[in-house]
Formats: structure tokens, C-alpha cells, sequence
């Protein structure tokens, strides 16, 4: 902990330090048995060594939970950081990573107002060096999506990192506002259809439409005409909207015709080998039997 001190370091962070180090290792027990074995320390310190090491390694767990309780978190400085409060945008955004700095773009382009906040503090101070004007505020949190105007804007815009805390946005919105337009992010297709049940106007995987355009290119590079790159990548999307219906449907694990894999149609290998050459019956299992047969 001094040491810690000594360095500038928070006293929360120096007192971790001191609980985790207090804790034996089990290099210990190879330690005190060498000793023991060389006539450095008896039986009994052994013994007693031992256990000590033990009850600390039993004890330092409950230390670090005992000590988040006893010292919480400092709280994050807001130094040159705005609460939300008041705003007017005509679209709001929740949550400005790597989605939403993308998302607001055609926005900004087209001379839109745009109210944006997050809760990550850092990311907003980042984010003013580059002309964004973000502030600070809780998206699941009613009084605050009151006061970043979600109740007068035309559209809200859902584009928070977690699953969860997307699907619980969006709920919290269309209970309290349910004719106000709201498009929200999805982390992957289990959350996508979560939020189509919360009642979003529009979700969109965060990767499907650039894992498609990737595809694509990989297609144009093995001499693929674009025509039929523009084709194919249109059947695909075509087919994840029928699985993504039959889904919604009848749940997660449907739709699975509607994928195309990469294990062909197996053919059964018998048991043990034939005696004798099969037969076929009539005319029409013919070709069946011709197709079976393993070529010379």
C-alpha cells in the first residue's frame, strides 16, 4: 500500500494492491517443503507455514468483495462534459462508438439536428476534439431520454455496444413514446429479433450489410461478373429475410433451409460390405442403384 502511495496511486487502487498481494501462492508449499527437507525449518513450521498460506488464499476472495463494498468507485469526473438536459434535436442518438459516429454522418450531411448522448465519459471528452458535441446521459434511464428530448424528436436512433442494453432501450422508448420512430442496432440475430418483439420501426445487424459488400468484393476478385455479384448478394439478402421471418415465427432455431452450407448431401456407407452385387427392382430404382455404386 505505501509503495502504491509513493507512486501517485489512488488510495481505492493502492488498497487492491494490498489485498491481492497478501495473498500466498503455491509456489509456497514447493518452498516449505524444500526447506523441511533440508532441516531449514521443523515439521511443525511447516505445517503451520502451510496452513497459513492456505487461509490466505481462502480469505483474499472474500477481502476483494469486502473491500468493494467498503470503498466504492470514485466517481467519474464530468469536468467540461454537458448533462443532457433540455434537448431539441429532431433525431435523437443513444450510444456514439464506432456505430453511431457512422450513423450520424448522412444525418450531419443533410443539415439535420442531432442530439447525441452516452454514458461513457472518456469517449465524449474524444469526441469534442473531432467538432462532436455529445453529452452525458443514461439511455434506459426514462427521465433522462425525457430530457434529451426523445419526446419531441421525429426518430430515435438505438446504437449502444450491448445487446441487452439495446433491447431494454427500446422497450423503455416504445412504452413511454409508441409513435415516435425508432431504428435500432443489433448485435447479432437473436438480438435483432428481440427487438422487432420490442416493436422498433427498423433493426440492423451491426455486420451483416458490410460482411455482404465483403463478400461481394471477394466474389468481383475471382473474376465473378458484377452483375451476378449484385445478383447473388441480392438472393442472400432475400433469404435472410425469409429466415429472419420464419424465425419470428417459430423461433431462433427455423429458417435453416434457407442457408446454403458447405456439406453436401451424405450418402450412407453400409454397415458391412454386400456379398453380391445389388439388383435393382423395377426401371425406376435403376438409377438410383447406378448412382450408389462406387465407380471402378
Amino acid at each position: 500500500y505505501i509503495v502504491a502511495r509513493i507512486l501517485k496511486t489512488s488510495h481505492r487502487e493502492a488498497l487492491e494492491r494490498a489485498v491481492f498481494m497478501a495473498q500466498g501462492g503455491e509456489f509456497a508449499f514447493v518452498l516449505y517443503s524444500a526447506a523441511a527437507a533440508v532441516g531449514i525449518i521443523d515439521g511443525n513450521a511447516n505445517a503451520t507455514l502451510t496452513a497459513i498460506v492456505i487461509i490466505s488464499m481462502v480469505l483474499t476472495p472474500l477481502a476483494i468483495i469486502a473491500l468493494r463494498y467498503l470503498t466504492p468507485r470514485d466517481e467519474q469526473s464530468l469536468d467540461g462534459v454537458d448533462v443532457a438536459d433540455g434537448l431539441t434535436g429532431s433525431v435523437l442518438i443513444i450510444g456514439f462508438g464506432r456505430f453511431g459516429q457512422i450513423a450520424s454522418q448522412p444525418l450531419l450531411l443533410r443539415g439535420i439536428d442531432v442530439s447525441i448522448i452516452d454514458n461513457d465519459v472518456e469517449m465524449i471528452q474524444a469526441a469534442a476534439d473531432f467538432g462532436f458535441k455529445v453529452y452525458y446521459g443514461d439511455g434506459t434511464r426514462l427521465d433522462i431520454l425525457h430530457a434529451a428530448g426523445a419526446g419531441r424528436a421525429r426518430a430515435v436512433l438505438i446504437c449502444v455496444d450491448k445487446a441487452d442494453v439495446a433491447v431494454r432501450i427500446a422497450q423503455l422508448i416504445k412504452a413511454e413514446f409508441p409513435l415516435l420512430t425508432v431504428l435500432a442496432r443489433a448485435f447479432d440475430r437473436g438480438t435483432a429479433l428481440q427487438l422487432i418483439r420490442a416493436g422498433v420501426d427498423y433493426q440492423l445487424r451491426e455486420t451483416f450489410e458490410s460482411a455482404l459488400v465483403f463478400g461481394g468484393s471477394a466474389l468481383e476478385s475471382l473474376g465473378v461478373d458484377p452483375e451476378d455479384v449484385a445478383e447473388t448478394i441480392e438472393d442472400v439478402r432475400r433469404r435472410d429475410t425469409d429466415r429472419f421471418e420464419t424465425q419470428l415465427a417459430e423461433g431462433i432455431r427455423a429458417g435453416q433451409r434457407f442457408l446454403r452450407g458447405n456439406i453436401g448431401t451424405p450418402i450412407p456407407t453400409p454397415l458391412s460390405t454386400p456379398r453380391r452385387p445389388g439388383q435393382a427392382l423395377n426401371e425406376e430404382t435403376a438409377g438410383v442403384l447406378h448412382k450408389s455404386e462406387p465407380a471402378d
